[in-house]
């Protein structure tokens, strides 16, 4: 009987042992792994504007007015506020205007290049990938430093937007941690050959800063982008519609110029005299606060990007 006390106990213990071994590698995967030092670099608040635009941060942010997208003015107000639809439930964007207890103007520099590069908070929790830096982390980091510096001059806002709620097990944001392991990765989608320096332009645009792919490429099961399916269009995230192919083929943008494509940026119009709609009205309106020259180079980069029917 002794004997067999001590295997069970043996047995038992072995189990106890295996179980915090996975324990102790489950917390090793999902810990927040963060960005230790920044680059040499005086952050421009003048650059951050652009990065702004590009970023479509206003277009997330900014609180709605009478429950409407914010437009002109109130697109500087950045309370935070507005909704946005998922299969994992709806989020909620934040407030990120310069005010010191409600927003991000007591924020380091390093704390912010970490939630917009590697998406952990100040306080070391996962963000949830609705905030799109699994696309920021393709961004320069000088890139994200001048945005801070820009934010920094925005009207602060005061109070916090509301929280979002989310059911099991997505409601697990250490989890996020693991899913990070798949899907936040700084190499570039799309590289040329030889390199072309107004392509590799757009490619910071396209695939950082304006976060393209997070509506125009599907998603796997558990909503990372399939890489395998750049830019070919992809159900929307609301459930209504789809998001159309913007790879040079048939049903993408094969039929437009380059010129076409800057055009639509800037102005709205496609080349068939339509007009744009829906969400990416906002997108448009960012792109046509840019420079000529980054609207050249989103369009030479989608010309440049291998073809998926």
């Amino acid at each position: 009987m002794a004997g067999a006390r001590k295997s069970v106990g043996a047995r038992v213990g072995r189990l106890l042992f295996e179980v915090l071994l996975l324990a102790a590698i489950g917390w090793w995967l999902t810990a927040p792994r963060t960005i230790d030092a920044l680059p040499e670099h005086v952050p421009d608040a003048a650059a951050g504007e652009r990065i702004f635009h590009a970023s479509g941060c206003a277009s997330c942010h900014a609180t709605p007015v009478d429950g409407r997208r914010a437009t002109g003015d109130a697109r500087r107000l950045l309370g935070g506020g507005a909704g946005l639809a998922s299969p994992f439930g709806t989020f909620v964007a934040p407030n990120i205007s310069p005010d010191a207890h409600d927003g991000i103007g007591g924020w380091s520099m390093l704390e912010f290049v970490n939630a917009v590069q590697r998406g952990v908070s100040p306080d070391g929790r996962h963000y949830y990938p609705a905030f799109p830096y699994t696309s920021y982390a393709r961004m320069r980091t000088e890139d994200v430093m001048d945005l801070k510096a820009y934010l920094d001059t925005l009207p602060p806002v005061s109070g916090k937007a509301d929280s979002f709620r989310l059911a099991f097990p997505w409601s697990l944001r250490r989890g996020v941690g693991l899913w990070k392991w798949w899907n936040l990765d700084v190499a570039p989608v799309v590289t040329t050959e030889p390199p072309d320096a107004v392509v590799e332009r757009g490619r910071l645009l396209v695939e950082g800063a304006g976060h393209c792919g997070e509506c125009h490429t599907p998603r796997g099961r558990f909503g990372g982008l399939d890489y395998s399916r750049w830019l070919a269009g992809a159900p929307s995230m609301d459930g209504e519609g789809r998001v159309p192919n913007i790879t040079p083929v048939g049903k993408g943008v094969a039929g437009w110029s380059a010129a076409d494509i800057e055009y639509y940026l800037e102005s709205g119009f496609t080349p068939d005299f339509d007009t744009v709609g829906g969400d990416m009205v906002a997108v448009q309106e960012n792109m046509a606060a840019l420079p000529a020259e980054d609207r050249a180079a989103i369009a030479a980069y989608l010309k440049a990007v291998p073809p998926i029917e």
